[in-house]
C-alpha cells in the first residue's frame, strides 16, 4: 500500500463537487487508498451533513450509502484497521503543528493513520490535512 486518502477524496467521488474530476484522475493510475473504520464514520457524517444543507434527499443519501457499501463488499476499496498507535501520532501532531496549521483531530488523525501505515502518499482536498501531510514528509496529491 502506497497512497492513504482522506475522507474528502472519497466524498468527492460519490458526490459531484469541485474536486470530483480531480479525485476521478488520481484513480486513473490504478492504485486504490484503503477504507478504515475513520473512514466510514467521518463519511457517514459528511452525507448527512449534505441532507441537513438540502443538497440532496434522504433517497439520494441512502443511495451514495448503498454504492459506498457495495463498492466496499466488491473490494474496490480495502478495508483495513486503524493503525493501534495512530492515536498517540495524532496527539503528538496536534501538540507539534496544531498552533502551525489550526489542525482539527480528524486533519491530524488521518495523516497519523498515513504515518503509520508507511504509505508515501497523500490524497486529500482538505488545506489543514495537506499542510499537515507536507510537513512530515508525505506526498501530497
Amino acid at each position: 500500500m502506497t497512497i492513504y486518502a482522506d475522507t474528502s477524496f472519497f466524498v468527492s467521488l460519490y458526490v459531484k463537487d469541485a474536486h470530483s474530476v480531480a479525485a476521478d484522475q488520481m484513480l486513473r493510475g490504478g492504485e486504490r487508498p484503503p477504507v478504515t473504520s475513520l473512514h466510514t464514520a467521518e463519511w457517514t457524517h459528511a452525507i448527512a451533513q449534505h441532507v441537513f444543507r438540502r443538497q440532496m434527499t434522504t433517497a439520494e443519501a441512502d443511495r451514495l450509502h448503498r454504492d459506498f457499501d457495495d463498492d466496499c463488499t466488491a473490494r474496490i476499496w480495502q478495508t483495513i484497521s486503524v493503525p493501534e498507535t495512530a492515536l498517540e501520532v495524532c496527539a503528538d501532531l496536534g501538540r507539534r503543528y496544531g498552533p502551525k496549521f489550526g489542525l482539527r483531530t480528524l486533519d491530524s488523525l488521518h495523516v497519523a493513520c498515513a504515518l503509520e501505515l508507511n504509505v508515501k502518499r497523500f490524497w486529500s482536498f482538505d488545506d489543514r490535512q495537506r499542510k499537515l501531510a507536507k510537513a512530515t514528509g508525505l506526498d501530497i496529491r
